[in-house]
């Protein structure tokens, strides 16, 4: 009887560590999200203050400029990894489309406040690009922990619930979109 409860406390010692542990890893997950979507709240505010400068010297590119903006509508309503990825490639790619402007209108690519705002995204960019990492790695070893045992025993019975990834789509994505051109052009 005394070797029974010994060894019912030690497995409630460990039931407990290990949920304690997966606590821990959810809200670590929880907490580089967020880290993520302060990032992307801080690009989608930055893009209004683009597409006004870039309007100003390339009305008549109403397309694009459109496309930057829904895109940009599409990212502030994703919600979850998956949706939040897929968004976010395809405003990286309105991006993309709007700085190609920058090479066809000269005189925009002199605008202080143009460059300025190429230089705030780009650092963006890496924010975001630095966060993501952070929260995939987050994310990898909380679903280890999740799937392994002994924990998965005691992961199952509280209903711990792997995470999603933060992925790109696209390979080309992967990379922070170039948000700065050179002196003197190609």
């Amino acid at each position: 009887m005394t070797w029974f409860l010994i060894l019912l406390a030690i497995v409630a010692i460990v039931g407990i560590t290990i949920y304690n542990s997966l606590v821990k890893m959810r809200t670590g997950a929880q907490s580089a999200w967020a880290d993520i979507d302060v990032q992307l709240k801080r690009r989608w505010d930055l893009i209004p203050n683009l597409v006004e400068t870039v309007k100003g010297y390339a009305s008549h590119e109403k397309d694009t400029l459109e496309a930057v903006i829904n895109a940009r509508n599409r990212a502030m309503s994703a919600s979850g990894p998956a949706e939040t990825a897929q968004a976010e490639n395809m405003l990286s790619g309105a991006l993309k489309s709007l700085f190609a402007l920058s090479e066809a209108y000269p005189q925009l690519r002199a605008v202080e406040s143009f460059t300025s705002l190429q230089g705030t995204l780009g650092e963006i960019e890496d924010a975001v690009q630095n966060s993501r990492r952070y929260y995939n790695a987050i994310v990898r070893d909380y679903n280890t922990k999740v799937e392994q045992f002994p924990s998965a025993l005691v992961a199952n019975a509280f209903r711990f619930q792997k995470e999603e990834f933060f992925e790109l789509d696209d390979e080309a994505q992967r990379d922070a979109p170039t948000v700065s051109f050179g002196e003197g052009g190609a």
